[in-house]
């Protein structure tokens, strides 16, 4: 048997989805509740293997408080598929980070320091981490 593959855009929805409802502290289960579905299909959605609906879309865009065009902001177009090389392809590597929990996490967190000279000093230690673990320092 085949396995169904997600449509790109269908995944760069839920993954947006996703992202904005752990942004703002809900779960699956309580978006799910408001939207007379159970966590498990939210997380079908989420995952792009369920296609969400343009009426279903407008509701979570609703109860999310963004615009529906947020959900499409960076998503691949028909001429620049996902996983493809352009800016839209480190768009979408940013949108993937930021829908995990530990990208949601370090969001809330780095955007609650005030000083920019810390904020620098923390990109400068992620940076020096980062190139330390890959060698290429």
């Amino acid at each position: 048997m085949i396995k169904k593959v997600p449509n790109p855009i269908d995944r760069h929805v839920g993954s947006r989805v996703r992202m904005r409802r752990m942004l703002a502290g809900i779960s699956q289960e309580k978006l799910g509740d408001a939207l007379g579905l159970t966590f498990q299909q939210v997380q079908k959605y989420e995952k792009g293997s369920n296609r969400i609906s343009a009426s279903r879309l407008q509701q979570i865009a609703k109860m999310l408080d963004v615009p529906v065009a947020f959900f499409f902001d960076g998503a691949p177009t028909a001429d620049m598929p996902a996983g493809g090389f352009s800016d839209s392809a480190a768009t979408a590597y940013i949108s993937d980070f930021l829908a995990t929990s530990e990208g949601v996490q370090l969001t809330k967190a780095f955007t609650r320091i005030k000083s920019s000279r810390v904020r620098r000093r923390i990109i400068d230690l992620v940076e020096a981490l980062a190139e330390e673990e890959t060698g290429t320092a």
